[in-house]
This record gives structure tokens, C-alpha cells and sequence, in this order.
């Protein structure tokens, strides 16, 4: 009885109106099949009968639960239930007929084969057909209300399992001022039919033919809706780019259904979304798993990698959020973010500097984490080459506070942003991140080593290249200097780097941090993110001017202005001698660099703020070469 009184009072309507069409069903078998005598002779029967077996029916359709289906989403899973249900009841009428009742007892039989056969359609229909109806009719409001208001006009492109998605998201109002008025789909077999009442009418590469047919019918599209099939690379996205900017309209795209989404939202279709090879498989119900409920702290959280380490941490269910950023409208953009996502998670945002230790020492114990992210740094390269001191305050005595916060808050791990230019550096970057790495393993195995095989705080790296569209990376600057009408500039012809997109390279850190979290992955501190082939940066370049649609050396010249302070020309994802190992999950694999005891580096690091105190850079220049052997910078 407990679970009737949770019923919505939409969900007892639901449930009269069954019970009202069940009597209905019985009511008009016996009509139809009955007159006269025949009819009258059941009738007494009937009275004495149909009470017992509503309630009856009220039992079987809850069981099945008739009452939980919204009916303006009936699909066919619905009508199977409703399927099922009329069988139970006509089976237990036969039951009832013929083994309990029996003529023995009745003369005849009260029912018949027949009889029963009858009702079970008739009982279908009443229970089905107004379910149908009600979705129809709401269908219908809904396609009106798009048609009367400022919807867009829209073709969508893509298959047709795809376009159902976009057009049942349409009908159940998740998607608004979208008029749908075709669909362009790659597969053969698509074409021809129509996908929900709205037709499939060629192939992508009928594209421009059917715009100009539609638009001679009164429907101008404005606008192309890319399904996930689209961005698969045999279906060239990066021409269909170009080309819908030559018709004028304007380009969104539906999520992947496996792209770890809250809800169906479109998306503008931005240039570095057909830059890449396809992303790596996540796994998103182990991030799901790994994340939801939990405490989580993220430093450097206004920044892009930081920004959407936030993000993707709240959707996959997060508890608690604990944002620390130095920059006030960086946090302040952050927060009025995650405050805008449907998201049960307690999000607070504070003002602090990593460098400034009590500071971090105080909020990561007052929060109790169980996971640190840290994402806060300083990572311009030139800029670092000038400002060196800044650079190892940040990235050094920074990351050493947040590692320490984090082991003394009881965290379960700490998750430090690296980068490939630790790899064999010739930057004060790549010295400092690889500094930082350092100290983060030695005190890893220390923490293991004090606890005795107990569960410690893991610290963890996780080493990555490029990202595509971040807080200072070339793919805004280029587009910026394309909108500018040019130059773009490239540092040197032959420069080549690794990309990924900061989705992805969010995602992997993530999942990486739950590898290291097993006990017998204790050996491992250092992950690397498998980030394919490296890309040119002039390939990067003339691409992205194609598709704005123009043409490199003519439209927009290209400028090679000169390899920069601490840049080097092929970034590498290993060190000479640095084993590395396969852990199992795509996109990822261990390192093991050389490391140093933590008395060595604790020796450092105090020399290291003697310099600074001192202002001595060749000093400083030589400590980083001591500690890091195969760095090969140059103090200016």
C-alpha cells in the first residue's frame, strides 16, 4: 500500500483511466458478442463478475507498471507493456472459463474462446489507442508551436537513428526554434523515407541543390544541423564547413549520445571540432562511478583546462565543488557557469593564490577533499622565459603547497596538469612542471612508505601536449589573425606539435586518476595522454584558413616569424631511457621517469628560494640543470 500513496496525482488519472477502459473493454466484448438471451442470460453474471476484475486488472497493471509511462513519450517498449498486461488478463479469462467455472458449474461457457480473443483486442486498443492519440496530439501542438513561432528552418544532416534523436528532442520540446524541413543523410538505404513525418531527400552532397529547391518552395533554410555521423572523417566535414558558409547559414551540431551530456543541447560547430582524429573512446560510466558524490577541490579553476575539469566533474555527480582561482572574474565566469547546470552539486568558489601556502593549507583541510585536482599555473612559454622567477614560484613552490594540502586534508589523490615540455626540457616551463612531477612522485612514495601498505593520498602526474581552443593556444590566434584579414603566423615551417581537445584531455585526466586510485597500480605516478600523430603547425594553419573559406597565399598569407625562447620544433612523449608501460584504458599510458630521493629534492628547493631571494638566474639556471639533467635551457 506504501506505493500507492507515492502515486502523482497525474499517475491516479492514469491509473482511473485504465480501470475505466478495462470495464469499457469487458462492457463492449459482451455487447458485441452477445444479444438477446444469450445476452441477458449473462448479465446478472456480468454485475458479479466485472468488479472482481478491475480490481484484478488494477493489480496486474501495476505490477507491470502501466501507471509510470508519461504518455506524451509512448513509444513501443510502452505499448509492449500494454501488450502484456491485456495477455494476462485474457489468459487468466481463459483460466477462469474454462478451468474454474466450466460448464460444470455454469452450464456453458460464461466467456468462450472467442469472447475472450475479443476483448484481449478491444482491451489493447482502449489501453493503447488513447496513449497513441495523446502522443499525436501533443506532436501536433508542438510541431504548431514551432511553426507559428521564430523557429529556424533547418535541414539536418545525418543518419537517420541520429535525426530520430534531434526530432523526438524537437517533439518533447528539449529542443526549441527548431523547425525541422528535411533530412540529408550519407546511408543509401535512408533516402526516400521519412524519419518521423519529415522527409529524407538525398545524400549530403545534394546539399546545395536541395537548399535552393526548398527555398522555391518558401522554405529558406538558415540552418544545418550536423548529427554526430556527420563528423566522422569519410563524411569531410571540414568541406561541409565551407560550403555552409558559401550558402550563408549558420552551423550547429547535436552532442554524441556518449559524450557524457546532461541533456540535448545544440551546439555552434566550431573549427577545431573537425581539426582532429576521432577522439578516444571514454568510458564515461567509470568516471560516472569514480566521481559521483564525491568532495572535489580544482585549482586554477577559471582557466580553460581548469574551467572544464569543473564541468565535466559536476556532470558526472559530483557532491561537492570547491573552485579555487587567484583571478576574480575567471572565478566569478566559472561559477555563474556551473550555477547555470542542472546539478544537485554544493559549489563554492574562493579567491587564492597557490603560492601563498597557509592560504591553501587552510581551505583544501577546511573542505576535506577526497580528490585535488591542480590545475593552476603559469605555462605561456616565451613569457616564462622571461619572467623565470614567476614561473618556478608558481609552478614549483605552488604545486609542492597543493600537494602538501592535499596529503594533509586526507585526500585520496592529488592530480597534477603537466605537460609534454617536462619531457626533456629546453623551456623553464618544461623545468618547472618536470620539477613539480618530481616532487609530487617522491612525496607519493613517501606517503606509501609511511603508511605501511595503508591507503595514503596518491600524488599523480598527468603529461599532455596542445589543447585545442585553450586560454593561449594557437587555433584562437590563428582565427583571430584570419578575421583580421591576415597574416597568420607560423614561428617556423617545420614546427610540429601534438593536439587534443580540452573535452577530451579532461576526460582522460580524470580517468586516469581513477587507474591510479588501485592499490596495485601503487608504482605508477606519471600517466601520459596518447595524443595520435603530431600535427604541423602550418598544415594547422592553412586548414584553418580553408575553412573559413579561403585560400592560403591568397586570401591570407602565412609569415614564418622565427623559432621563440624556449620553444623546440618536435615535442616528444618520452625521455631517453623513461620506460613506459600499457595500463589497459585507451588514451593513456604509464611513464616512468628517473626520480630523485626527497631529501635531494627538499635540498633544491631550499637552494632554489635562495636564488630567488638572490635574483640570481644563472644560479637558479644551474639548480634546474642539477635536478633536472636533461634540461637545456639557457639564462639569457
Amino acid at each position: 500500500m506504501r506505493r500507492f500513496q507515492r502515486l502523482t496525482p497525474r499517475q491516479y488519472l492514469i491509473v482511473l483511466h485504465d480501470l475505466v477502459a478495462t470495464a469499457a473493454a469487458i462492457v463492449l466484448t459482451f455487447l458485441v458478442r452477445f444479444e438477446g438471451d444469450s445476452l441477458d442470460a449473462r448479465v446478472t453474471g456480468l454485475k458479479l463478475f466485472l468488479p472482481f476484475f478491475v480490481i484484478y486488472a488494477a493489480i496486474v497493471y501495476f505490477v507491470i507498471g502501466l501507471h509510470q509511462n508519461k504518455w506524451r513519450f509512448t513509444s513501443v517498449p510502452d505499448l509492449f507493456n500494454i501488450f502484456k498486461a491485456s495477455t494476462v488478463l485474457a489468459v487468466s479469462l481463459l483460466a477462469l472459463d474454462y478451468v474454474l467455472l466450466a460448464p460444470n458449474f455454469y452450464g456453458t461457457f460464461f466467456f468462450g474462446k472467442v469472447t475472450i480473443l475479443l476483448y484481449w483486442f478491444l482491451q489493447m486498443f482502449l489501453l493503447g489507442g488513447t496513449r497513441v492519440a495523446y502522443r499525436y496530439f501533443h506532436y501536433a501542438q508542438t510541431l504548431q508551436r514551432v511553426r507559428v513561432a521564430d523557429a529556424t528552418p533547418t535541414l539536418i544532416l545525418g543518419r537517420a537513428a541520429d535525426a530520430e534523436v534531434l526530432l523526438r528532442a524537437i517533439e518533447s520540446g528539449a529542443v526549441k526554434k527548431i523547425w525541422p524541413v528535411g533530412i540529408l543523410s550519407p546511408a543509401r538505404n535512408d533516402r526516400g523515407q521519412a524519419i518521423r513525418g519529415i522527409q529524407v531527400f538525398g545524400d549530403i552532397e545534394d546539399l546545395e541543390q536541395v537548399v535552393a529547391d526548398l527555398e522555391g518552395r518558401g522554405s529558406r533554410v538558415t540552418r544545418l544541423l550536423l548529427t554526430p555521423s556527420v563528423f566522422n572523417p569519410e563524411a569531410r566535414p571540414e568541406a561541409l564547413l565551407i560550403r555552409a558558409r558559401r550558402l550563408g547559414v549558420t552551423l550547429s551540431q547535436l552532442p554524441s549520445l556518449d559524450g557524457g551530456a546532461t541533456a540535448v543541447q545544440l551546439q555552434p560547430v566550431a573549427v577545431e571540432d573537425l581539426l582532429l582524429r576521432p577522439s578516444v573512446k571514454i568510458d564515461y560510466q567509470r568516471l560516472e562511478n569514480f566521481v559521483a558524490g564525491k568532495a572535489i577541490v580544482v585549482t586554477g579553476g577559471g582557466g580553460s583546462i581548469g574551467s572544464e575539469i569543473c564541468e565535466r566533474v559536476v556532470t558526472f555527480g559530483a557532491g561537492r565543488l570547491l573552485v579555487i582561482e587567484n583571478s576574480e572574474p575567471a572565478l566569478h565566469a566559472v561559477l555563474e557557469s556551473l550555477r547555470g547546470k542542472q546539478s544537485e552539486a554544493d559549489i563554492v568558489g574562493r579567491i587564492a593564490d597557490i603560492r601563498d601556502r597557509q592560504r591553501i593549507m587552510q581551505l583544501v583541510g577546511d573542505f576535506k577533499p577526497d580528490i585535488v585536482f591542480h590545475a593552476a599555473a603559469l605555462k605561456h612559454v616565451p613569457l616564462l622565459e622571461l619572467d623565470w622567477d614567476e614561473g618556478i614560484k608558481t609552478n614549483v613552490f605552488g604545486s609542492m603547497n597543493v600537494a602538501d594540502a592535499a596529503a594533509a586534508s586526507g585526500a585520496s589523490a592529488m592530480v597534477m596538469i603537466s605537460t609534454d615540455k617536462a619531457i626533456e626540457p629546453v623551456s623553464v616551463l618544461g623545468a618547472t612542471k618536470r620539477l613539480a612531477e618530481m616532487y609530487c612522485e617522491a612525496l607519493d612514495h613517501e606517503l606509501a612508505r609511511k603508511g605501511n601498505g595503508q591507503p595514503s593520498t596518491r600524488m599523480i602526474s598527468v603529461r599532455f601536449g596542445n589543447v585545442l581552443a585553450s586560454n593561449g593556444s594557437v587555433v584562437p590566434k590563428f582565427k583571430a589573425q584570419i578575421e583580421a584579414g591576415g597574416p597568420v603566423t607560423v614561428t617556423h615551417p617545420d614546427m610540429v606539435r601534438y593536439f587534443m581537445t580540452i573535452r577530451e584531455a579532461c576526460d582522460l585526466v580524470i580517468t586516469a586518476a581513477t587507474h591510479a586510485l588501485r592499490q596495485e597500480t601503487r608504482d605508477v605516478s606519471v600517466y601520459v595522454l596518447n595524443m595520435g600523430q603530431p600535427v604541423k603547425i602550418v598544415d594547422l594553419a592553412e586548414r584553418i584558413i580553408r575553412l573559413s573559406g579561403l585560400e592560403p597565399g591568397r586570401d591570407i598569407k602565412i609569415t614564418f616569424t622565427g623559432v621563440r625562447p624556449g620553444e623546440r620544433l618536435h615535442e616528444i612523449l618520452f625521455a631517453r631511457g623513461e620506460e613506459m608501460s600499457e595500463i589497459g584504458i585507451p588514451g593513456i599510458v604509464a611513464a616512468k621517469p628517473f626520480q630523485p630521493s626527497m631529501e635531494a629534492i627538499r635540498g633544491w628547493v631550499v637552494a632554489l628560494e635562495q636564488g630567488l631571494a638572490r635574483n640570481e638566474r644563472t644560479a637558479i639556471y644551474n639548480l634546474l640543470r642539477d635536478a633536472v639533467p636533461e634540461f637545456r635551457g639557457e639564462a639569457a
